[in-house]
């Protein structure tokens, strides 16, 4: 690897390359997208809520 600034000028370029090769969404699909993981991340939240109420009940209680 090289120390000067070529390396990193050729990795810059190359990453530019590859990113103009993605399939990026579209707004609907964005949206779509946004709308599943906030309510995942929800879903999980209170998942764990319960399960760590119950253990911390069942700790309580011995």
């Amino acid at each position: 690897m090289e120390l000067g600034g070529t390396t990193l000028f050729k990795f810059l370029k190359n990453v530019s390359k590859e990113m103009k090769k993605v399939s990026w969404p579209k707004g609907k699909e964005l949206t779509n997208y946004t709308i599943i993981v906030i309510t995942s991340v929800v879903f999980m939240a209170i998942f764990f809520m319960i399960v760590d109420s119950i253990i911390s009940f069942g700790l309580n209680f011995l």
